[in-house]
């Protein structure tokens, strides 16, 4: 299987954590390294403000503040532990970079296009275009940090804890359409939340506690023997950036308590 995989630059877990186990047992091919401009990631903002309004994204920009002071320390720490554990585990990938603002640019189109992958692992905030998302022969496909339908877009593992579903914090591994996680889903893995991690590494843990698991999906999904899954009479969801006002809830849920 010849894969690429697209992530930002800043999030080393999916640069060098995940293109190491991806190289272990695919031809990584290339990594799209995303280098926001500060005016994308104003727009992305802008579209939250849009899609909540003004006075709850006051409540996002309190949990930011939050989980900067109170969270974002211990965070960093489990990361460079898991970085430590990847780079003793795997070999460091051989695989071409390049470096573009949007995985939709005409430099990211071609490098893909000419590395001819059959499979597109996006890692990225970014809604890729249709002529991006085809380029790879199966399919791209996200680990979506939530159940899909019920939890799309993000956040879905706060979101699943703060409305008191403790059984919806897992990973959704889904082919990209053209709408916002609405394609074809192909398998679901969950974690069980514990009682004092924050939603990030409960998020990261969607993934990388089920790294074999995905793997064997990904195999599945190439070879014509894995298909997706019947969603349908299933609710669906679109959340968003997490709130100040939620997180007791999500704690709680965490914690085990109603």
């Amino acid at each position: 299987m010849r894969t690429v995989l697209i992530c930002h630059e800043e999030e080393a877990l999916n640069r060098d954590a995940l293109a190491r186990w991806l190289a272990s047992f695919t031809d990584l091919a290339g990594i799209v390294v995303l280098r926001e401009s500060a005016d994308r990631k104003r727009k992305r903002v802008k579209r939250e403000v849009q899609r909540v309004g003004w006075l709850r994204f006051v409540d996002v920009l309190a949990f930011r503040v939050f989980y900067k002071l109170r969270l974002a320390g211990r965070d960093q720490a489990w990361e460079s532990a898991t970085l430590d554990r990847f780079a003793k585990q795997y070999r460091e990938p051989s695989a071409r970079s390049l470096t573009t603002p949007t995985p939709n640019s005409p430099e990211a189109e071609a490098f893909i296009r000419e590395l001819e992958p059959d499979v597109i692992i996006a890692r990225c905030k970014t809604l890729l275009a249709e002529r991006i998302f085809r380029l790879a022969r199966t399919g791209t496909f996200v680990m979506h940090p939530g159940i899909c339908p019920e939890y799309r877009n993000a956040h879905g593992c706060f979101w699943a804890l703060a409305n008191g579903e403790r059984g919806m914090a897992g990973m959704t591994l889904l082919k990209i359409d053209k709408g916002v996680d609405t394609g074809p889903v192909y398998a679901h893995f969950r974690v069980q939340p514990q009682p004092d991690e924050s939603h990030i590494v409960m998020q990261h843990r969607t993934v990388f506690d089920n790294l074999p698991e995905i793997a064997a999906a990904l195999d599945g999904i190439a070879a014509g023997k894995l298909t997706p899954m019947d969603t349908k009479g299933r609710r669906s969801g679109e959340w968003g950036q997490p709130w100040l006002t939620k997180y007791p809830a999500f704690r709680r849920t965490a914690r085990g308590r109603s």
